[in-house]
């Protein structure tokens, strides 16, 4: 597309710019000047594919790309949003970016142009610093997790329908909530239906709607929650669960993209995005005909697998960390950390419940623990974890003891010279301070 044949719908700074590149809808590279190609180690060639990812985190690129997005649709620009800028190297610099319309008619968007202001001094970043350990509320560094995470921004970008599978507990919901909050659809509704709690003949009604007078006590009209989803997202969860008389109209449904309430005859367009979500095994279902295969295959456009707790127990330490954070502000305590008799416990567990079992055992010790740490006592009685109760161990000392940033009191220093058997830099690491330090808290809290 020859530059002369754009034009802006306002100008654009580039003057003022510390970096510029020209994307056309699709983001292929159009042109990019000298600082953008020093950020990402090379000259991006027009009309290749330009690396976003190699100028934002995942987190953050699902974000870029919304907004180049919805500038594209919409074709105004977006002024001086935030964001941190990765370099070439393991840096990063936090910086301002605009997104500016380019057109080559009063109507039709034809690229934009991607400008960089306000780039700040680099700062290093650590070898780590490109592993996440979360993708916004969801908590992991298992490979499992790293898996999904990697596949959450292009899930989410898309319109397609997805099929999130899983035990009960894993976090279903939460994806799903995250996948409509990321994608074009994030300022539209999200509607969640537990297709499990609704009696058979009470959940077309729901999911459709019905007219007045359409049966025995529909007095008003009631507006369904496909309905009510409009442009945004309905979220159908156990969706296993459905009979398979409710997902032949499902089906029709997702094929002709429009439906009629109960007792009527107007057709009403379905406009949201479908995501669904199971802890049945679908495909034994579809074998012993509880399940419509061509339903199914409609229903995983894409498909998710979220893992049990048990086979991702490395992300235990980092979930009883996000616990501790959530319960603190909730019940307005100041607990630290967890015995390691309780991490070892955890560990050995199978989960059953998967995450919800773990949150709900952390919840239940919040409401006992007196002190800074808790202990295996502040837990739920060991019937409720059909689990014997554990042997006593020698103690270890794990790689992870959650103690938070707040500085350590007398209580927790003599509970971490304790486990450390009192070596004082197995116990500052513990406290996660300084040797120095804790050798000042002694003498200051006189603990000599």
């Amino acid at each position: 597309m020859p530059a002369a044949d754009l034009k802006s719908k306002r100008p654009h700074p580039l003057h003022r710019s510390n970096g510029f590149v020209v994307l056309t809808p699709s983001l292929l590279t159009m042109g990019a000047n000298h600082v953008i190609s020093r950020l990402i180690g090379y000259d991006p060639k027009p009309g290749k594919p330009f690396p976003l990812d190699k100028l934002f985190y995942k987190q953050e690129l699902i974000e870029v790309k919304s907004e180049i997005n919805r500038t594209i649709k919409s074709g105004q620009p977006k002024i001086k949003l935030k964001a941190e800028l990765l370099y070439n190297g393991g840096s990063k610099s936090l910086c301002s970016y605009s997104v500016y319309p380019l057109f080559k008619s009063t109507r039709i968007v034809t690229g934009v142009i991607l400008c960089f202001e306000k780039i700040q001094k680099q700062i290093h970043l650590p070898k780590t610093a490109e592993f996440h350990q979360s993708f916004k509320n969801i908590i992991g560094k298992s490979e499992k997790m790293q898996r999904l995470f990697t596949m959450l921004p292009d899930i989410a970008e898309s319109d397609a329908n997805v099929l999130i599978c899983g035990e009960s507990g894993t976090g279903k919901d939460l994806f799903a909530e995250t996948i409509h909050t990321h994608s074009l659809r994030s300022k539209g509704p999200y509607i969640a239906v537990n297709c499990a709690t609704f009696a058979e003949s009470l959940i077309e009604s729901e999911l459709f709607g019905h007219e007045k007078s359409a049966f025995t006590g529909a007095d008003r009209l009631k507006v369904g929650r496909f309905e009510m989803a409009g442009a945004g997202t309905i979220f159908l969860d156990e969706i296993g669960e459905l009979k398979p008389e409710l997902q032949v109209k499902l089906l029709r449904v997702l094929d002709q993209r429009k439906f009629e309430r109960v007792g009527g005859t107007k057709p009403v367009l379905m406009e949201a995005r479908i995501i669904s979500a199971t802890n049945k095994n679908l495909t034994e279902a579809i074998t012993d005909k509880s399940f419509r295969e061509d339903f199914y295959y409609r229903l995983r456009t894409v498909s998710l697998n979220l893992p049990p707790l048990r086979e991702k127990k490395e992300d235990i330490p980092l979930l009883v960390n996000h616990f501790i954070k959530l319960f603190n502000k909730k019940y307005n305590k100041e607990i630290r950390s967890v015995d390691t008799k309780v991490m070892r416990f955890f560990q050995q567990y199978h989960f059953p419940g998967n995450v919800r079992e773990l949150e709900q055992a952390m919840e239940h010790a919040y409401v006992f623990a007196k002190g800074p740490v808790i202990f295996l006592s502040s837990l739920p009685d060991f019937k409720e974890f059909n689990m014997a109760k554990p042997e006593p161990e020698p103690e270890t000392i794990p790689k992870e003891i959650f103690f938070t940033a707040k500085k350590p009191d007398k209580e927790a220093i003599l509970h971490a010279l304790s486990l450390s058997n009192g070596k004082r830099q197995k116990a500052a690491d513990l406290l996660s301070i300084s040797r120095t330090s804790l050798w000042r808290l002694i003498k200051k809290l006189d603990l000599e």
